[in-house]
């Protein structure tokens, strides 16, 4: 299963790795052998955190390679249709937007980038300038007009 990135995106995801493994599970390690040298390990609660916290650290690192090795970097839109990369300005009852489509990882609808399986992303995907689109969102069905591709 690929996973749509930006190529700013997929260097956020590297560094994010990065850290986890050159500096967040070192830090991680020495807190484990600070924790076992207060002695009884059955009940040392700073003992147990580190460990939780070093099985997630240890998650979030596969997780992170795997989406990195399942990148699919998007380029720059230079297309005439709705798809992951463009930037579509549209009206919804008289109020213009525009929305960036990315991949779900970089979805942040608060500041005009949604993912392209949202429902908005997704039924705005394949379509042109003019269009009027029919959306069923959380909140309801309405309708978006496709003014600009970009």
């Amino acid at each position: 299963m690929s996973n749509i990135l930006t190529k700013e995106g997929l260097e956020k995801l590297k560094k994010e790795l990065d850290e986890i493994k050159n500096i967040k599970l070192k830090e991680v390690a020495v807190k484990i052998k600070e924790a076992k040298d207060l002695g009884d390990l059955s009940e040392n609660a700073e003992y147990h955190e580190a460990k939780n916290e070093q099985s997630f650290l240890y998650g979030r690192a596969l997780k992170l390679e795997q989406k990195i090795k399942d990148a699919q970097v998007i380029e720059k839109h230079a297309s005439n249709i709705v798809e992951a990369g463009a930037v579509v300005e549209v009206e919804n009852d008289g109020d213009k937007m525009k929305f960036e489509i990315v991949g779900s990882d970089e979805s942040d609808p608060l500041n005009g980038r949604i993912s392209i399986d949202s429902p908005i992303g997704f039924a705005l995907s394949g379509r042109k300038v003019g269009d009027k689109v029919p959306v069923t969102t959380p909140g309801g069905k309405t309708e978006y007009k496709i003014l600009n591709i970009a």
